[in-house]
């Protein structure tokens, strides 16, 4: 995969687009996720409520320091023994944190990606990024570039390249409750 791809897509990015790129186990959506009129273009795209909150990813834990209020050292141990990898963990929420990206929740999912495009996508942005699984809501999500194109006609941007290959979606677990959720 060619660098000038994951440029075509930081681009969009920075010009509030919505773009689907590769991830652990399917293409995800995502737009910046300090742009309400792309976070809004996003739920639109996909048809989905925002009060059921997002999922942000990104290439290192610093990446996620605005999004999430500062963590025990017991969480910490806790985070750093799955990332980088397919975990994504419900941190409690900054207090600035807009309510477009968690929903009504008191937390925020939040992960640091081992899918190597989507790791040099958010290092490329300079930040984290929303993502969301590239399909309508309640539909099957893609695990290609061809069900990307033919399911989200409008999108600004696809990084073409592999998930990794999970056949599960990335699991869910909450960092206050030691509860896995998916």
């Amino acid at each position: 995969m060619s660098n000038w791809r994951i440029r075509q897509a930081v681009t969009a990015l920075n010009h509030g687009g919505v773009i689907a790129y590769p991830t652990e186990a399917v293409y995800g959506l995502g737009c910046d996720p300090w742009n309400v009129h792309a976070v809004k273009r996003l739920l639109d795209i996909k048809q989905r409520s925002w009060l059921k909150g997002l999922i942000i990813v990104a290439a290192d834990f610093n990446q996620l320091q605005d999004f999430i209020a500062p963590v025990s050292a017991e969480t910490l141990k806790e985070l750093e023994a799955t990332w980088p990898g397919p975990v994504t963990w419900l941190l409690p929420v900054n207090t600035n944190l807009p309510a477009y990206l968690s929903g009504f929740h008191d937390t925020i999912a939040v992960r640091v990606t081992a899918h190597k495009q989507t790791a040099e996508l958010c290092r490329e942005f300079g930040g984290a990024i929303v993502s969301t699984s590239a399909n309508m809501a309640g539909a099957k999500p893609a695990k290609t570039i061809r069900q990307c194109r033919w399911n989200m006609a409008h999108i600004d941007a696809i990084v073409p390249g592999q998930c990794s290959g999970s056949t599960q979606p990335t699991e869910i677990r909450d960092a206050q409750t030691g509860e896995r959720l998916r």
